[in-house]
């Protein structure tokens, strides 16, 4: 089997995802991808005829994000008509898909060069008419089968299975603004920050927007939880409610509401994108490698409780590595909802230490689509600027699922 090697990573900052307000909001979606594609043709000095296929993620594949964004991305920045492109969609879980399978074409000899990534602009949704608040997009069968509430909901509903508490997953959120804003202070985004630029040459953004480095503990024990009053809107002429959904499953379950704005993942837009190369190409073309794919992995979890699959999903990826928790130098575990990362320190026991050292989504903010490739870069700097080997990067997606990854520095 061919070694997949990363050669570079880099992504867009994080812009604020509402109309008016953000930064990157009134660019297309296409604009975003192209910018991170641009840069790492440029930064590796790419014949990007030689690029066998741009695999790319974006969850709400509708309006200006539809039509095959990696492919109209990869045009749009100028790349040889020659290089191919696909669009996926595994909710929350894309970016890490995307270049999951960008791997796997390499690792299988089938490919040489290939560039795995993803763009959301999450400031889209507000104008995206006629979609369902469901996630089984309205298939009652399956609703019946597995109902699927509202994933704020769903993160109420296993901090109250699992008894944790409001005050852990505020802690835990002040904490990623603590680490995100030291991150920033210290440059360890820089390397792969790639500033967006207006059609007209001009900056539209070179830093996150998202981040507010003056919170604490205190200020997020004053906000009120999101998901209550959400949770018992009627939602069709039947009356469903999220919380009804949940009640399917859990009939006497009585749902403690402890997240909200400050403790859950940020609504943003942004871009990742990953090079990879198999070894034979990487050293025909004097390409200096990174960090080697070691394992990848797919999980299914409860589609009711929906956010609970990074765990299994990083102990499949141990299992097909052959290695152990202490083997694994840094996590990354996408702060989809605080409980999700607290629950993934609990049950496996982790070092707080090791994991999410940069901050994560609830500091940063959560581009659907591009957070896995993100992160996955992330990683990549901070194995490199910490002088570690491996780690290990997962994420819960909608309908109970988690891909993951273990990355070694090479």
């Amino acid at each position: 089997m061919s070694e997949a090697w990363i050669i570079d990573a880099c992504r867009t900052p994080r812009g604020i995802g509402k109309v008016g307000k953000g930064a990157l909001a009134h660019l297309h979606p296409q604009h975003l991808g192209a910018t991170v594609l641009k840069a790492i043709a440029e930064r590796n000095d790419l014949n990007t005829a030689e690029v066998d296929d741009i695999i790319w993620g974006t969850s709400q594949q509708k309006g200006q994000q539809g039509g095959d964004l990696g492919r109209m991305a990869a045009l749009d920045a100028g790349y040889d008509v020659r290089s191919s492109a696909v669009t996926l969609d595994r909710f929350c879980g894309s970016g890490i898909t995307s270049v999951n399978m960008a791997a796997s074409s390499i690792m299988a000899g089938m490919e040489d060069l290939c560039i795995g990534g993803g763009t959301e602009m999450m400031s889209m949704y507000a104008s995206l008419q006629g979609m369902s608040p469901f996630i089984d997009s309205d298939n009652l069968h399956l609703r019946e089968m597995h109902p699927q509430p509202h994933q704020g909901l769903c993160a109420d509903a296993i901090a109250t299975l699992e008894g944790i508490d409001r005050e852990a997953v505020d802690a835990l959120a002040a904490v990623s603004q603590k680490n995100a804003a030291n991150a920033i202070a210290n440059g360890h985004f820089d390397k792969s920050l790639i500033p967006v630029l207006n059609p007209d040459g001009s900056v539209a953004l070179d830093k996150e927007e998202f981040p507010r480095p003056q919170t604490t503990k205190e200020s997020l024990a004053e906000l009120q939880p999101s998901f209550a009053a959400l949770a018992d809107y009627p939602l069709d002429e039947a009356g469903t409610t999220f919380r009804g959904l949940v009640l399917q499953k859990y009939p006497d379950l009585e749902i403690n509401h402890v997240h909200h704005a400050g403790n859950s993942s940020g609504v943003v837009d942004g871009a990742g994108a990953v090079l990879i190369a198999s070894r034979r190409y990487a050293e025909a073309n004097g390409m200096k490698p990174r960090a080697r794919i070691v394992a990848m992995a797919n999980m299914g979890d409860s589609p009711t409780l929906m956010l609970n699959a990074p765990v299994p999903a990083a102990r499949k990826v141990l299992a097909r590595a052959g290695m152990s928790i202490s083997d694994i130098d840094l996590f990354e575990i996408n702060e989809a909802f605080s409980v999700v990362a607290e629950k993934f320190i609990r049950d496996l026991d982790l070092d707080r230490s090791k994991v999410n050292v940069n901050g994560g989504a609830m500091a940063l903010g959560h581009p659907i689509g591009a957070t896995g490739s993100i992160l996955i870069g992330t990683m990549l700097d901070e194995l490199e600027r910490a002088d570690k080997q491996f780690g290990l990067v997962t994420m819960c997606a909608a309908g109970g699922m988690a891909p993951a990854i273990i990355i070694e520095r090479i």
